[in-house]
């Protein structure tokens, strides 16, 4: 079995995972992620999240870490699609929101008793029918800044809490015709080819967006560095300032992958990591120049209309990355936070305490 076949039984095997989780129902959750995936499946979630090998502890480091600190948790999926990649590799992407009331502490983040929400981008690679790896970032940044407890230097863009596709359509791309899939795949690499002629090869106009991108797009990034309308707005709010910092981005190809494929008129890519570069410069999220490498992981989709990029939804391992530049985001909340909790003066640690 081949082609759309293929990707609709893929799409099919993580139908009742999904459900479980929309649910909650984590021994549900359990049995159905081990009936789907090899013993040895390999786990990676975004920073502080460990990797992981096998169905239980991937379970017990994520789900379950979850379910501890927002009891009734929900998964709200916007986005399913599946293909293949040019090495032959099997994936399907699904992007959504973990919902539920952050009744206790979440990584030391204080709970608020709200409603809470942290958007996801995951993507499972499947062989000879089983699940072997999942990659996927939790925008745990998000949630840090509903409980007003985001250490570090503010979003240029708008954090906010990230729609679907405006088409309504992300869960329901059915029968999609193998050329149009091809088309969309192509149009993304020939995208990002052009963009990274900037600006090694000549200014703005070398990267041609208005080749590429619609004129109402919309680029959804992590909280962080925020969405942003337009080319004008994606390049004034993230594109400049990412470019200032890291000039030699795309020239750097060692230990890197990237997976591309594509489903109708929604295309991905994923990696871990997928993206190499220098901080030699300043003006990106606050952060002075290193001349330090940096090797970022990035998963993206996009929607395609009228054959240009509508939407594009990213998501970036921030904390992973200020990790390497010697940042522990954690560390320094939990100092910016210690009187939210009650903090004494006599020995300068907090007193802890949570929504009950």
């Amino acid at each position: 079995m081949d082609g759309p076949d293929l990707h609709s039984a893929n799409k099919a095997m993580l139908t009742p995972w999904r459900a479980t989780l929309s649910d909650g129902d984590l021994e549900a959750a359990r049995a159905s992620l081990e009936a789907l995936s090899v013993p040895d499946m390999a786990g990676r979630i975004a920073w502080p999240w460990p990797e992981t090998v096998g169905t239980n502890a991937f379970l017990s480091a994520s789900a379950e870490v979850l379910k501890e600190a927002w009891p009734d948790f929900e998964r709200r999926d916007f986005i399913a699609i599946a293909g293949t990649d040019d090495d032959g590799l099997e994936w399907v992407g699904c992007a959504g929101h973990y919902v539920g009331t952050f009744a206790r502490p979440l990584f030391d983040i204080p709970p608020t008793g709200h409603f809470a929400h942290m958007r996801f981008h995951e993507f499972y690679r499947f062989k000879n029918g089983k699940l072997v790896e999942i990659q996927a970032i939790w925008d745990l940044p998000e949630v840090m800044m509903q409980a007003g407890a985001w250490p570090l230097s503010p979003s240029l863009g708008r954090d906010l809490f990230v729609p679907g596709p405006a088409t309504q359509d992300g869960l329901d791309v059915r029968a999609a015709d193998p050329g149009e899939s091809e088309r969309s795949k192509t149009l993304i690499i020939d995208m990002l080819d052009a963009m990274q002629r900037h600006p090694r090869e000549g200014g703005p106009e070398v990267m041609q967006m208005d080749r590429f991108w619609h004129p109402s797009m919309t680029w959804y990034g992590p909280a962080g560095i925020g969405t942003a309308r337009g080319i004008a707005g994606f390049r004034a709010w993230h594109q400049i300032p990412y470019l200032k910092a890291m000039p030699d981005r795309g020239t750097l190809s060692d230990d890197i992958r990237l997976h591309f494929f594509a489903e109708g008129p929604y295309a991905a890519v994923t990696g871990w990591p997928n993206m190499a570069q220098t901080l030699t410069g300043d003006g990106w999220l606050g952060i002075a120049p290193s001349d330090q490498k940096l090797l970022l992981r990035s998963l993206d989709f996009w929607r395609i209309e009228d054959g240009k990029i509508r939407e594009n939804w990213v998501l970036v391992d921030l904390l992973n990355m200020y990790r390497q530049i010697g940042v522990d985001v954690l560390a320094r909340m939990r100092e910016f936070n210690k009187a939210k909790q009650g903090f004494d003066p006599e020995t300068g640690r907090a007193i802890p305490g949570a929504f009950q």
